[in-house]
């Protein structure tokens, strides 16, 4: 399993697939405020929809059930 990415690494991989934060957040259910909030280090994504929308960006290991 590949290690988690920065921050910095996930925010450049939507740039590369051209997506937005509000695209990224639409296509997958979550608050774009969330989201913005994991990318700049304001929430750790520990629990529910934080520790969804961190597994999905990829900055954290773990399973969505």
């Amino acid at each position: 399993m590949p290690a988690p990415l920065t921050t910095e690494q996930a925010r450049a991989a939507l740039d590369r697939k051209g997506i937005s934060l509000a695209e990224f957040s639409r296509q997958h259910a979550l608050s774009s405020n969330l989201v913005s909030d994991l990318l700049n280090g304001r929430k750790k994504g520990r629990r529910g929809q934080a520790h969804r929308a961190a597994v999905l960006l990829g900055i954290k290991e773990g399973t969505i059930d």
